[in-house]
């Protein structure tokens, strides 16, 4: 889920204070990502029996949402009631898509906010596969469980997190149940709060989510919480691709303008090498 990918991180325009009652971290907190031994991060992102056993009740539900095709249909279904799908694509449009979104904006963007942030891009991946492994395994989260659509908005400084919060709405309480795990996230009171923790690298983030999505909550047009560290921008190519992508509307577009035939999908991925600019999309 894109991904889409604070001081000091995260810079939301116009952003109101962090949630009141939200305890932000002290100046120069740092995450337990960065202070603690590699082989205890690696413990708690696997967890206990507790832990395990989720991770593997969402691989069996995530498995089985990819043979339900009434699942996804309904799922699309609602999407497109709300306004943030025009126009069908096709199964092989979607994965070609994600494919590019991975490979034009989530995987660049995060090496280099991950080596701005002093951060080992392959170890912190490893972290984020024990931690939940069907979070790298859709990263269009359309046949992800809820539970793992939020785990992954948790566990990652997202870019811009708009088109996960489009995405949740694919369950009628999708929202109102984000906000409530993100406070718990707060709180300290989360069932995954230790392997979230031994992976997520900016200690304010969950603050400035639960502000967030409030926010969005009140007002979806209310001004994206962007990550400001990023040197990529100059690109007008990766610029085009993170406008395309930050957004559900914006990555459907992109998918139905792409090729129908798998062969044709396949034959542009190995020649395509940097993100089109004429399939940028105007969504929002």
């Amino acid at each position: 889920m894109p991904v889409a990918l604070d001081e000091g991180s995260l810079a939301v325009s116009g952003a109101a204070p962090a949630s009141e009652g939200a305890d932000d971290p002290e100046p120069g907190a740092s995450a337990r990502r960065q202070i603690e031994p590699a082989l205890r991060l690696v413990r708690d992102a696997i967890g206990g029996p507790r832990e395990i056993g989720g991770k593997v009740r969402r691989v069996g539900r995530t498995l089985s949402l990819w043979l339900s095709g009434d699942e996804i249909r309904r799922r699309l279904d609602r999407l497109e009631s709300l306004g943030f799908i025009r126009r069908r694509p096709g199964r092989a449009q979607l994965c070609f898509g994600a494919l590019d979104m991975l490979r034009f904006v989530i995987e660049p963007a995060s090496r280099d906010y991950y080596r701005q942030r002093g951060v080992h891009f392959g170890f912190h991946q490893l972290l984020r596969w024990l931690d939940d492994p069907v979070s790298l395994l859709d990263p269009t989260g359309f046949v992800s469980d809820r539970e793992t659509i939020v785990g992954h908005l948790m566990q990652v400084v997202h870019l811009n997190p708009v088109y996960d919060l489009q995405l949740i709405q694919m369950f009628p309480d999708g929202l109102e149940d984000l906000e409530r795990q993100v406070q718990a996230m707060v709180d300290g009171t989360h069932p995954r709060a230790r392997t979230i923790g031994a992976v997520v690298e900016d200690p304010g983030y969950h603050a400035r989510l639960l502000d967030y999505v409030r926010r969005y909550r009140a007002n979806p047009a209310t001004p994206p919480l962007l990550r400001e560290e990023q040197t990529l921008r100059a690109d007008p190519h990766f610029a085009a691709a993170e406008h395309t992508f930050a957004t559900l509307p914006g990555y459907v577009d992109y998918c139905n303008r792409l090729p129908t035939s798998v062969f044709a999908l396949w034959r542009r991925l190995r020649s395509v090498e940097k993100f089109p600019l004429e399939l940028a999309s105007d969504s929002h």
